[in-house]
Protein backbone atom coordinates (compact mmCIF):
# COMPACT_ATOMS: atom_id res chain seq x y z
CA UNK A 1 0.00 0.00 0.00
CA UNK A 2 1.38 3.44 -0.70
CA UNK A 3 2.98 5.83 1.86
CA UNK A 4 -0.38 8.36 1.09
CA UNK A 5 -3.09 5.39 1.17
CA UNK A 6 -3.92 4.71 4.17
CA UNK A 7 -4.88 8.84 5.29
CA UNK A 8 -7.08 8.60 1.57
CA UNK A 9 -9.38 5.13 2.85
CA UNK A 10 -9.66 7.05 6.16
CA UNK A 11 -10.97 9.87 4.61
CA UNK A 12 -13.62 8.37 2.45
CA UNK A 13 -14.62 6.25 5.93
CA UNK A 14 -14.55 9.36 7.42
CA UNK A 15 -17.16 10.49 4.21
CA UNK A 16 -19.03 7.16 4.64
CA UNK A 17 -19.86 8.29 9.10
CA UNK A 18 -20.65 11.48 8.63
CA UNK A 19 -23.31 11.21 5.86
CA UNK A 20 -25.19 9.96 9.16
CA UNK A 21 -24.71 13.48 11.05
CA UNK A 22 -25.49 15.11 8.07
CA UNK A 23 -28.42 13.20 7.21
CA UNK A 24 -29.84 13.68 10.64
CA UNK A 25 -30.22 17.45 9.71
CA UNK A 26 -31.69 16.60 5.91
CA UNK A 27 -34.32 14.22 7.22
CA UNK A 28 -36.05 17.12 9.64
CA UNK A 29 -38.07 18.85 6.85
CA UNK A 30 -39.12 15.39 6.49
CA UNK A 31 -40.19 14.46 9.51
CA UNK A 32 -42.27 18.08 9.39
CA UNK A 33 -44.04 17.18 6.20
CA UNK A 34 -44.81 13.65 7.09
CA UNK A 35 -45.04 13.77 10.86
CA UNK A 36 -46.29 17.51 11.27
CA UNK A 37 -44.19 17.81 13.77
CA UNK A 38 -43.31 21.59 14.79
CA UNK A 39 -39.71 23.80 14.61
CA UNK A 40 -39.20 22.65 18.39
CA UNK A 41 -40.03 18.79 18.27
CA UNK A 42 -37.99 18.66 15.16
CA UNK A 43 -34.96 19.92 16.50
CA UNK A 44 -35.58 17.28 19.34
CA UNK A 45 -34.32 15.04 16.93
CA UNK A 46 -30.55 16.67 16.22
CA UNK A 47 -30.52 17.12 19.83
CA UNK A 48 -31.33 12.96 20.24
CA UNK A 49 -28.48 12.36 17.81
CA UNK A 50 -26.02 14.94 19.89
CA UNK A 51 -26.59 14.17 23.60
CA UNK A 52 -25.49 11.02 24.18
CA UNK A 53 -23.03 11.88 21.39
CA UNK A 54 -21.42 14.82 23.98
CA UNK A 55 -21.38 12.49 26.70
CA UNK A 56 -20.07 9.26 24.29
CA UNK A 57 -17.38 10.36 22.34
CA UNK A 58 -15.23 11.87 25.35
CA UNK A 59 -15.56 8.34 27.10
CA UNK A 60 -14.78 6.76 24.33
CA UNK A 61 -11.53 9.14 23.78
CA UNK A 62 -10.75 8.32 27.12
CA UNK A 63 -10.32 4.52 26.49
CA UNK A 64 -8.47 4.39 23.28
CA UNK A 65 -5.93 6.62 25.41
CA UNK A 66 -5.61 3.12 27.33
CA UNK A 67 -5.43 0.63 25.12
CA UNK A 68 -6.15 1.58 20.92
CA UNK A 69 -9.32 -0.13 19.09
CA UNK A 70 -9.09 0.10 15.67
CA UNK A 71 -12.00 -2.31 15.82
CA UNK A 72 -14.36 0.22 16.71
CA UNK A 73 -14.02 1.93 12.84
CA UNK A 74 -15.52 -1.23 11.40
CA UNK A 75 -18.12 -1.16 14.03
CA UNK A 76 -19.21 2.26 15.10
CA UNK A 77 -19.42 3.04 11.00
CA UNK A 78 -22.36 0.25 11.13
CA UNK A 79 -24.04 1.28 13.66
CA UNK A 80 -24.37 5.02 12.74
CA UNK A 81 -25.83 3.85 9.73
CA UNK A 82 -28.49 1.40 11.41
CA UNK A 83 -29.70 3.68 13.58
CA UNK A 84 -30.59 5.84 10.40
CA UNK A 85 -31.72 3.37 8.72
CA UNK A 86 -34.83 2.53 11.38
CA UNK A 87 -35.59 6.09 11.79
CA UNK A 88 -37.78 6.36 8.86
CA UNK A 89 -40.03 3.27 9.84
CA UNK A 90 -42.17 4.32 13.00
CA UNK A 91 -44.23 6.96 12.97
CA UNK A 92 -43.52 7.01 16.57
CA UNK A 93 -41.56 10.10 18.04
CA UNK A 94 -39.85 7.78 21.03
CA UNK A 95 -38.85 5.22 18.24
CA UNK A 96 -37.31 7.80 16.29
CA UNK A 97 -35.33 9.39 18.65
CA UNK A 98 -33.99 5.85 20.22
CA UNK A 99 -32.99 5.33 16.36
CA UNK A 100 -31.21 8.90 15.89
CA UNK A 101 -29.87 8.47 19.38
CA UNK A 102 -28.08 4.90 18.50
CA UNK A 103 -26.82 6.36 15.01
CA UNK A 104 -25.08 9.11 17.42
CA UNK A 105 -23.42 6.96 19.79
CA UNK A 106 -21.81 5.15 16.14
CA UNK A 107 -20.36 8.45 15.20
CA UNK A 108 -18.77 9.14 18.66
CA UNK A 109 -17.46 5.87 18.88
CA UNK A 110 -16.10 6.28 15.66
CA UNK A 111 -14.01 10.09 15.92
CA UNK A 112 -11.76 9.63 18.73
CA UNK A 113 -10.27 6.48 17.44
CA UNK A 114 -10.17 7.72 13.59
CA UNK A 115 -8.45 10.65 14.77
CA UNK A 116 -5.80 8.97 16.57
CA UNK A 117 -5.55 6.59 13.70
CA UNK A 118 -5.58 9.30 11.02
CA UNK A 119 -2.77 11.74 13.22
CA UNK A 120 -0.68 8.04 12.70
CA UNK A 121 -1.25 8.00 9.19
CA UNK A 122 -0.56 11.16 8.52
CA UNK A 123 2.43 11.14 10.49
CA UNK A 124 1.26 14.36 11.77
CA UNK A 125 0.77 16.71 9.15
CA UNK A 126 -1.86 19.41 9.00
CA UNK A 127 -2.79 18.74 5.52
CA UNK A 128 -3.34 15.23 6.53
CA UNK A 129 -5.43 15.53 8.92
CA UNK A 130 -7.16 18.67 7.03
CA UNK A 131 -7.97 15.92 4.28
CA UNK A 132 -9.33 13.29 6.96
CA UNK A 133 -11.68 15.99 7.72
CA UNK A 134 -12.62 17.29 4.31
CA UNK A 135 -13.98 13.45 4.33
CA UNK A 136 -16.40 13.98 7.15
CA UNK A 137 -17.51 17.35 5.38
CA UNK A 138 -17.61 15.68 1.63
CA UNK A 139 -19.97 13.24 3.64
CA UNK A 140 -22.00 15.78 4.94
CA UNK A 141 -22.36 17.46 1.37
CA UNK A 142 -23.68 14.23 0.23
CA UNK A 143 -26.17 13.31 3.14
CA UNK A 144 -28.80 15.95 1.40
CA UNK A 145 -28.91 14.91 -1.69
CA UNK A 146 -28.84 10.90 -0.60
CA UNK A 147 -31.92 11.38 1.63
CA UNK A 148 -33.49 13.30 -0.65
CA UNK A 149 -32.93 10.71 -3.55
CA UNK A 150 -34.56 8.38 -1.17
CA UNK A 151 -36.85 10.03 0.46
CA UNK A 152 -38.69 11.94 -2.44
CA UNK A 153 -38.71 8.48 -3.62
CA UNK A 154 -40.23 6.27 -1.48
CA UNK A 155 -41.12 8.31 1.53
CA UNK A 156 -39.32 7.79 5.12
CA UNK A 157 -40.43 3.74 4.94
CA UNK A 158 -37.35 3.67 2.45
CA UNK A 159 -34.83 4.84 4.99
CA UNK A 160 -33.25 1.46 5.11
CA UNK A 161 -31.26 2.35 1.85
CA UNK A 162 -29.19 5.03 4.03
CA UNK A 163 -27.48 2.13 5.52
CA UNK A 164 -25.47 1.21 2.32
CA UNK A 165 -22.63 4.03 2.78
CA UNK A 166 -22.11 2.57 6.26
CA UNK A 167 -21.10 -0.79 4.49
CA UNK A 168 -19.14 0.71 2.68
CA UNK A 169 -17.46 2.70 5.32
CA UNK A 170 -16.57 -0.76 7.37
CA UNK A 171 -15.06 -2.05 4.60
CA UNK A 172 -12.80 0.68 3.91
CA UNK A 173 -11.76 0.78 7.38
CA UNK A 174 -10.01 -2.68 7.06
CA UNK A 175 -7.20 -2.27 5.20
CA UNK A 176 -6.19 0.97 6.73
CA UNK A 177 -6.11 -1.13 10.22
CA UNK A 178 -4.06 -4.05 8.85
CA UNK A 179 -1.71 -1.55 7.37
CA UNK A 180 -0.99 0.72 10.37
CA UNK A 181 -0.79 -2.59 12.83
CA UNK A 182 2.25 -4.12 10.31
CA UNK A 183 3.60 -0.11 10.51
CA UNK A 184 4.14 0.38 14.17
CA UNK A 185 5.31 -2.92 14.67
CA UNK A 186 7.84 -1.91 12.23
CA UNK A 187 8.54 1.34 13.62
CA UNK A 188 9.23 2.70 16.68
CA UNK A 189 6.38 2.58 19.01
CA UNK A 190 6.92 6.43 20.07
CA UNK A 191 6.06 8.00 16.99
CA UNK A 192 4.95 10.98 18.52
CA UNK A 193 7.12 11.32 21.30
CA UNK A 194 4.46 12.91 25.20
CA UNK A 195 5.07 16.50 26.00
CA UNK A 196 3.49 18.21 29.02
CA UNK A 197 -0.19 18.62 28.71
CA UNK A 198 -1.29 22.03 28.87
CA UNK A 199 -5.19 21.92 30.09
CA UNK A 200 -5.84 25.59 30.54
CA UNK A 201 -5.10 26.19 27.00
CA UNK A 202 -7.16 22.74 25.93
CA UNK A 203 -10.09 24.33 28.16
CA UNK A 204 -10.17 27.61 26.30
CA UNK A 205 -9.96 26.23 22.73
CA UNK A 206 -12.97 23.56 23.67
CA UNK A 207 -15.02 26.72 25.06
CA UNK A 208 -14.02 28.49 21.00
CA UNK A 209 -14.65 25.06 19.41
CA UNK A 210 -17.80 24.85 20.97
CA UNK A 211 -19.50 28.44 20.11
CA UNK A 212 -18.59 27.38 16.39
CA UNK A 213 -20.40 24.21 16.66
CA UNK A 214 -23.07 26.10 18.59
CA UNK A 215 -22.98 28.61 14.99
CA UNK A 216 -22.69 25.28 12.69
CA UNK A 217 -25.41 22.96 13.83
CA UNK A 218 -27.77 25.75 14.30
CA UNK A 219 -26.98 26.76 10.52
CA UNK A 220 -27.23 22.89 9.20
CA UNK A 221 -30.52 22.15 11.58
CA UNK A 222 -32.51 25.42 10.41
CA UNK A 223 -30.58 26.50 6.63
CA UNK A 224 -32.84 24.41 4.45
CA UNK A 225 -36.43 25.12 6.00
CA UNK A 226 -34.76 29.35 6.03
CA UNK A 227 -33.88 28.79 2.20
CA UNK A 228 -37.46 27.55 1.34
CA UNK A 229 -38.91 29.98 3.20
CA UNK A 230 -36.67 33.22 2.22
CA UNK A 231 -36.57 32.52 -1.44
CA UNK A 232 -40.47 30.68 -1.79
CA UNK A 233 -38.76 27.48 -3.08
CA UNK A 234 -39.51 24.18 -2.34
CA UNK A 235 -37.62 21.16 -1.23
CA UNK A 236 -35.10 21.93 -4.21
CA UNK A 237 -33.94 25.26 -2.74
CA UNK A 238 -34.00 23.88 1.06
CA UNK A 239 -31.53 20.89 -0.49
CA UNK A 240 -29.82 22.99 -2.31
CA UNK A 241 -28.81 24.86 0.54
CA UNK A 242 -27.78 22.61 2.86
CA UNK A 243 -25.57 21.19 0.06
CA UNK A 244 -24.14 24.33 -0.24
CA UNK A 245 -23.42 24.32 3.32
CA UNK A 246 -21.62 21.10 3.52
CA UNK A 247 -19.84 21.18 0.17
CA UNK A 248 -18.32 25.00 2.11
CA UNK A 249 -17.05 22.65 4.93
CA UNK A 250 -15.11 20.59 2.62
CA UNK A 251 -13.70 23.78 1.07
CA UNK A 252 -12.52 25.19 3.92
CA UNK A 253 -11.17 22.19 5.56
CA UNK A 254 -8.50 21.62 2.85
CA UNK A 255 -7.79 25.56 2.58
CA UNK A 256 -6.89 25.48 6.27
CA UNK A 257 -4.50 22.88 5.76
CA UNK A 258 -2.99 24.75 3.53
CA UNK A 259 -2.99 27.87 5.36
CA UNK A 260 -1.65 26.33 8.07
CA UNK A 261 1.85 25.84 5.94
CA UNK A 262 2.29 29.56 5.78
CA UNK A 263 0.86 30.98 9.64
CA UNK A 264 0.53 29.20 12.47
CA UNK A 265 -2.85 27.44 13.40
CA UNK A 266 -3.77 30.20 15.60
CA UNK A 267 -3.81 33.22 13.51
CA UNK A 268 -5.97 31.04 10.89
CA UNK A 269 -8.39 29.76 13.23
CA UNK A 270 -8.78 33.43 14.46
CA UNK A 271 -9.09 35.30 11.54
CA UNK A 272 -11.51 32.61 9.78
CA UNK A 273 -14.03 33.40 12.95
CA UNK A 274 -14.12 37.11 11.76
CA UNK A 275 -14.45 36.35 7.98
CA UNK A 276 -16.92 33.86 9.55
CA UNK A 277 -19.16 36.37 12.21
CA UNK A 278 -19.29 38.77 8.56
CA UNK A 279 -20.51 35.45 6.20
CA UNK A 280 -23.41 34.92 9.06
CA UNK A 281 -24.72 37.97 9.07
CA UNK A 282 -25.07 37.89 5.50
CA UNK A 283 -27.08 34.88 5.69
CA UNK A 284 -29.63 36.14 8.13
CA UNK A 285 -30.08 39.58 6.54
CA UNK A 286 -28.43 39.41 3.01
CA UNK A 287 -31.77 39.40 0.85
CA UNK A 288 -32.47 36.73 -2.30
CA UNK A 289 -30.23 34.37 -4.20
CA UNK A 290 -26.91 36.20 -2.91
CA UNK A 291 -27.72 33.91 0.38
CA UNK A 292 -26.17 31.22 -0.86
CA UNK A 293 -23.00 32.80 -1.14
CA UNK A 294 -23.25 33.76 2.18
CA UNK A 295 -23.78 29.92 3.23
CA UNK A 296 -21.18 28.92 1.17
CA UNK A 297 -18.62 31.96 2.71
CA UNK A 298 -20.07 30.93 6.26
CA UNK A 299 -19.28 26.89 6.17
CA UNK A 300 -16.10 27.50 4.65
CA UNK A 301 -15.08 30.79 7.45
CA UNK A 302 -16.21 27.78 9.79
CA UNK A 303 -14.28 25.28 8.35
CA UNK A 304 -10.96 26.50 8.25
CA UNK A 305 -9.74 26.37 11.85
CA UNK A 306 -11.56 22.45 12.14
CA UNK A 307 -8.88 20.35 11.40
CA UNK A 308 -6.66 23.00 12.97
CA UNK A 309 -8.04 22.82 16.09
CA UNK A 310 -8.05 19.00 15.87
CA UNK A 311 -4.55 18.82 15.80
CA UNK A 312 -3.96 21.69 18.28
CA UNK A 313 -6.52 19.95 20.91
CA UNK A 314 -4.05 16.84 20.14
CA UNK A 315 -1.10 19.27 20.66
CA UNK A 316 -2.21 20.65 24.05
CA UNK A 317 -2.90 17.55 25.58
CA UNK A 318 0.26 15.14 23.59
CA UNK A 319 -0.80 12.39 26.37
CA UNK A 320 -3.65 12.22 25.80
CA UNK A 321 -4.37 12.86 22.39
CA UNK A 322 -7.67 10.09 22.29
CA UNK A 323 -9.39 12.65 24.79
CA UNK A 324 -8.07 15.93 22.95
CA UNK A 325 -10.07 14.16 19.84
CA UNK A 326 -13.00 13.04 22.01
CA UNK A 327 -13.47 16.15 22.91
CA UNK A 328 -12.92 18.52 19.95
CA UNK A 329 -14.61 16.37 17.76
CA UNK A 330 -17.03 15.01 19.72
CA UNK A 331 -18.23 17.21 23.34
CA UNK A 332 -17.52 20.32 21.78
CA UNK A 333 -19.19 19.79 18.29
CA UNK A 334 -22.54 18.69 20.06
CA UNK A 335 -23.01 21.35 22.08
CA UNK A 336 -24.61 22.62 18.74
CA UNK A 337 -27.06 20.20 18.81
CA UNK A 338 -27.89 21.02 22.76
CA UNK A 339 -28.56 24.56 21.46
CA UNK A 340 -30.72 23.85 18.74
CA UNK A 341 -33.85 23.16 20.45
CA UNK A 342 -34.10 26.92 22.16
CA UNK A 343 -33.41 28.10 18.13
CA UNK A 344 -36.23 26.31 17.31
CA UNK A 345 -38.68 27.12 20.25
CA UNK A 346 -37.49 30.82 19.59
CA UNK A 347 -38.44 30.53 15.38
CA UNK A 348 -41.96 28.87 16.57
CA UNK A 349 -42.25 32.03 19.23
CA UNK A 350 -41.07 34.73 16.18
CA UNK A 351 -39.45 33.20 13.27
CA UNK A 352 -36.43 31.88 11.51
CA UNK A 353 -34.62 34.67 10.45
CA UNK A 354 -34.90 35.85 14.04
CA UNK A 355 -33.65 32.60 15.99
CA UNK A 356 -30.93 32.59 13.40
CA UNK A 357 -29.32 36.26 14.43
CA UNK A 358 -28.07 35.01 17.69
CA UNK A 359 -25.46 32.93 15.78
CA UNK A 360 -23.56 35.83 14.27
CA UNK A 361 -22.67 36.24 17.79
CA UNK A 362 -20.86 32.72 18.08
CA UNK A 363 -17.94 33.17 15.74
CA UNK A 364 -17.20 36.31 17.24
CA UNK A 365 -16.51 34.57 20.95
CA UNK A 366 -14.07 32.48 19.34
CA UNK A 367 -12.06 35.04 18.10
CA UNK A 368 -12.06 36.50 21.25
CA UNK A 369 -10.82 33.42 22.93
CA UNK A 370 -8.13 32.46 20.16
CA UNK A 371 -6.96 36.14 20.64
CA UNK A 372 -4.89 35.10 23.86
CA UNK A 373 -4.42 31.28 22.76
CA UNK A 374 -0.65 29.98 22.25
CA UNK A 375 0.56 28.06 19.27
CA UNK A 376 1.88 24.85 20.91
CA UNK A 377 6.04 24.54 20.47
CA UNK A 378 6.14 28.93 20.23
CA UNK A 379 7.50 30.94 23.05
CA UNK A 380 4.88 32.39 25.18
CA UNK A 381 4.28 35.80 25.47
CA UNK A 382 7.03 37.24 28.34
CA UNK A 383 8.38 34.47 28.43
CA UNK A 384 12.94 34.67 27.18
CA UNK A 385 13.45 32.21 24.70
CA UNK A 386 16.24 29.29 25.59
CA UNK A 387 19.62 30.34 24.16
CA UNK A 388 20.70 29.22 21.01
CA UNK A 389 23.71 27.04 19.88
CA UNK A 390 27.12 27.04 22.20
CA UNK A 391 25.42 28.34 25.37
CA UNK A 392 26.62 32.04 24.96
CA UNK A 393 23.56 33.43 23.83
CA UNK A 394 22.38 34.02 20.78
CA UNK A 395 23.72 35.58 17.99
CA UNK A 396 22.93 38.79 16.93
CA UNK A 397 19.23 39.30 15.07
CA UNK A 398 18.82 35.90 15.48
CA UNK A 399 14.97 34.85 16.39
CA UNK A 400 14.11 32.96 19.23
CA UNK A 401 13.52 29.15 18.08
CA UNK A 402 10.40 28.66 16.84
CA UNK A 403 9.53 31.59 15.08
CA UNK A 404 12.34 30.88 12.59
Amino acid sequence: MRRNTPIVLLSLGHACVDVYQGAVAALVPYFVAERSYGYAVASGVVLAASLLSSVAQPVFGALTDRRPMPWLLPLSTLLGGVGIALSGLSGSYPLTLVCVAMSGIGVAAYHPESARVARLAGRGSHQAMGWFSTGGNIGFALAPLMVTAVVTTGGLRWTPLLVLPALAGAALCLPVVRVLRERQAAESPATFPAGSDDTASFVRLSLAVAFRSIAFIGLSTFISLYARRRLDGGAAAGTAALTVLYLGGAIGSVLGGALATRWDRVTVARRSYLVTAAAVAGVVWVPGPAVYLFIALASAGLYVPFSLQVTLGQDYLPSRVGTAGGITLGLTVSIGGLASPAIGRLADATSLRTALAPLVVMPLLSWLILRTLPEPGMPRTGVTAPPQGDGTGAAPGSLPAGRR
